[in-house]
Formats: structure tokens, sequence, C-alpha cells
């Protein structure tokens, strides 16, 4: 490349849903266009966000990779890197990184390769057989060799990423989520039409989150129906999952029926977050809970389990919020009642994220991938 060309980046990422990284990818690249860097898009669409479609009004290059997974795109990944030579690559998810490793290997190209990775993958295996454990880790010992640097999410996943690949400290750093956008303020002032939002309802509670193991939701119903007899509240949860007919019937089983709303999948969460009195995350592991940051961000006040991992670190060991015991709805309820009471003030907690922002999380990203100063 020469001095006065701009440098090139691939950014190689599987789209599989309305999931937090494949979010976090679209809210990253508009800052890293604007620092004057080239990007291509290399996308895996096998469920292709909406906002995807607009990814190249944003200076931003989109290649269909036309294949269904991370681990058949070895081929195409090589062809792109002999044909286009970008300066750097980045694979964001763990699947992705192993092929985007394997593929520079194989190519005789060799940009810089940076991985991020956004789960706390050793928590997640946890209660998975030795063997699904051992097969979903092992690897990573020996392909992560040929990654020249990890990004991770939060300390927790930074700490959790170096046990699993013996990489040496100095190839793992963190970057915080680039969850706070210049769109994220305008999308929280607009209107929620149901009305328990409105002026003068009753505090609502909010959790949002897909409908899984993870996220615990069980625990947020029980702890929000011992909320419920020391005051009047209500509860709404916003997501999709195989879990909602469970859900549903813990509901009903605690008679909370008329006090909580489950509409699924919506739009604009951020709308109902700062509309709600509590935002409430119950998780039973995490990387960096990008809902958690967002709740922040738009001064709603927040509580959460202390899982692994993410959660300690943005409320920063409770000062902007309480942290409770994973599993324990008694104290999710004790923090929800104490968090309704006695609320920080909206300034605080969106001070508090500031870290978070889409612009220096760019920054920081350039810095990994060796595109600053060129």
């Amino acid at each position: 490349m020469s001095a006065s060309a701009s440098p090139k980046l691939a950014v190689f990422v599987s789209f599989s849903g309305t999931g937090g990284v494949e979010r976090m990818v679209l809210n990253l690249l508009p800052d890293i266009v604007n620092a004057g860097v080239k990007v291509d898009l290399l996308a895996i669409q096998r469920h292709p966000m909406p906002e995807l479609k607009n990814i190249g009004a944003y200076g931003v290059r989109l290649v269909d990779l036309k294949v269904r997974h991370s681990t058949l795109a070895v081929p195409a990944l090589m062809r792109y890197l002999r044909q286009n030579r970008p300066d750097a690559l980045l694979a964001a998810k763990d699947r992705a990184i192993r092929t985007a490793a394997i593929a520079r290997k194989l190519c005789g190209e060799h940009p810089r390769l940076v991985g991020r990775l956004g789960t706390h993958l050793s928590a997640a295996l946890e209660h998975k057989p030795v063997l699904q454990r051992w097969v979903r880790t092992w690897p990573m010992r020996l392909i992560y060799k040929g990654v020249d640097c990890v990004v991770a999410n939060s300390e927790g996943v930074a700490a959790d990423t170096l046990r699993l690949t013996g990489l040496p400290a100095e190839r793992v750093v963190v970057v915080r989520n680039p969850v706070v956008t210049p769109a994220l303020d305008v999308l929280a002032r607009e209107p929620v039409m149901h009305p328990w939002f409105h002026s003068g309802e009753l505090p609502v509670v909010l959790g949002a989150g897909r409908l899984t193991v993870q996220k615990d939701f069980p625990t947020l119903i029980r702890a929000f129906a011992r909320v419920r007899v020391r005051r009047p509240c209500r509860l709404v949860i916003l997501g999709q999952g195989g879990l909602r007919s469970e859900l549903e019937g813990l509901v009903q089983s605690l008679g909370l029926g008329n006090d909580v709303w489950m509409p699924g999948h919506v739009t604009n969460p951020y709308a109902y977050m700062a509309k709600s009195a509590v935002f409430a995350l119950s998780s039973a592991w995490e990387g960096s809970p990008n809902v958690l940051t967002e709740a922040l961000a738009v001064g709603t006040p927040a509580v959460a389990t202390d899982c692994p991992s993410g959660p300690r670190e943005i409320l920063r060991g409770g000062e902007f919020g309480p942290l409770v015991p994973v599993g324990d709805d008694a104290a999710l309820a004790d923090a929800i009642v104490a968090t309704l009471e006695r609320p920080l003030p909206s300034p605080v907690l969106r001070q508090a994220v500031s870290e978070y922002s889409s612009h220096v999380s760019a920054r920081r990203y350039l810095e990994a991938l060796h595109l600053t100063g060129r």
C-alpha cells in the first residue's frame, strides 16, 4: 500500500439473526469509515438483519460470501484475500476467527488478523458434556496461534480467552462494545404506544433478551412476584426464544398474568428502556451485556446478576447499580425495590458508560488492527 492510499479493512461476520455481535459490528463500521479506512464487509447472510441493506450508505462495501456457515467459507475467503489484499482482517465470533486463520494460512496473503470474542465461553459451556466442551475449546489452542490479536469485550472475556487459548497476554486486548451511537438518543425518545408506558401509570420493570436458558428469565419473573407483593408495578420482557411457553406458564402459575407483558421482538427496544423505571438483567452468563449498557446510556437505573462476565465491569462493582448472585430471586427482588425507591440520576448513569461509545470503540479497534497513523 502506498503512503497516500487509504488502508483497507475486511470484516468477516456471519449474520444469523438479530444478535448482539451483528449489531455491534454494524455500529462500529461507520466510525471506522469516518476515520479514513476503506471497509469491505464479508458477510454470511443466513438471517441478515434489516439494517444490513443500508450499510452501503455509510461507505461500506457488502461482499456476500454465498455460503451458509463460517466453516464453509474458507475457499471464498481465500479468493477474496488474494484478489483484494486488505491490510487487515477482523473476524467476529469464534468460528469466524478459526475460518479466517485457516484461510489466511492457506492462501499466502498475510493481512493482520484480529479476532473479536464477546462470550465468556467457559461459563457458557460449564454444564455441557466433557467431550462437547473439549471439542469446542481444544482447537482454540492450536488455531489461535495464527491470530495476531484477539479483542475481548470485557476483562472477564479476556481472562477466559487467555486460559482457553494459551496466548501471551499482550495478544489479547479489551475494547468495549460500540453500544452508544448517535442514533441511540433519537430512538430512545420515540413513543411507546402501550398504555403501561404512559405518564402516571405504575412503574415498569424491564427485561430484554433472547428467551433462553442463558438469560434466566424465570428468576426475573419470580423476583417480580416478590416485588409486586411489596409495591405495585409491572414487568415487561422484550425478546423471542424457545422458552416462551415455559415462561408464560410460570407467569400464570404465579398469578401475574395482569401485570406481565411479553411482546416478543420489538424494532426499537431503546424507547421501552428509556420509559421504564428499572432495567433488570437476570443472566446466568454473559460476555458484556449490551442491553445493560444501553439501559444506562438512555439514563435508566439498572440491577444485574453478578454473572461471568460484564455486569460487574459495567456497573463498576455495584457503584452504578446493585449486583446480586445468579439465580437468587429474593436478592434480585430486594435490588429492584431499592432501585425503585432510590434511583441514581440519569446523567450519572449516562456518564458511567461513556467508554462504550462507537467513536471510542472504533478508535481502539483501529489501534488493535494497526490501521492508525497510516
